[in-house]
């Protein structure tokens, strides 16, 4: 799906419908509503998306493409000290646990999307392991033996705190877990 371009007008009723998938779900979100929703009869929405099971592929990406650009703009983002990639770690870190963000639809799309949708899923994998490369190229400034599993914890940090918000709401512990796996950035503390 590289490339994907799409008329204004569709564009239009891919945000509404991204918003909806990421209140409602991809399972209760059906092409009634969505057809509702955005005002577009249900054949223009088969001219422009065919099926959907094409359309959540598309909003996925759609998605996916803005909260790359965010990601890049935050490791860009040049700083010549460890406290620079530590506040881009942490910018990441807040950016994928923000139950409004983007990231949020993608997450939700890991758990309702695999068997229903495998090609929407798969988009979703290529994001999370993009998303571990640029964890590890910033992890590996601040330690030179820091290892593609600590990438990883870092990962299933952000989903273990999108979990506990989703279960408890509580912020506070969101923070405590991030600044406890950095520590041992800060302080050059073994891993």
């Amino acid at each position: 799906m590289r490339h994907l371009v799409i008329s204004p007008r569709a564009i239009q009723v891919v945000n509404k419908s991204i918003n909806l998938f990421h209140n409602h779900g991809f399972h209760t979100v059906g092409i009634d509503k969505i057809v509702k929703e955005s005002q577009i009869p249900k054949a223009t929405f088969y001219h422009y998306f065919h099926s959907k099971e094409r359309f959540i592929e598309i909003c996925l990406t759609v998605q996916k493409e803005r909260l790359k650009e965010k990601v890049v703009s935050i490791a860009d983002y040049d700083h010549d000290h460890d406290a620079g990639v530590i506040d881009k770690l942490k910018n990441l870190y807040f950016l994928h646990t923000d139950l409004e963000g983007l990231y949020y639809l993608l997450f939700k799309a890991i758990f309702e999307t695999k068997l229903t949708y495998p090609k929407a899923y798969q988009i979703v994998v290529r994001y999370r392991t993009w998303l571990l490369n640029e964890i590890y190229s910033q992890l590996i400034k601040l330690k030179t033996d820091v290892s593609f599993q600590d990438a990883k914890l870092f990962l299933y940090m952000i989903e273990g705190a999108i979990i506990q918000l989703l279960s408890s709401g509580q912020v506070g512990d969101r923070e405590m877990i991030l600044e406890c796996f950095l520590k041992q950035f800060k302080f050059g503390e073994p891993m």
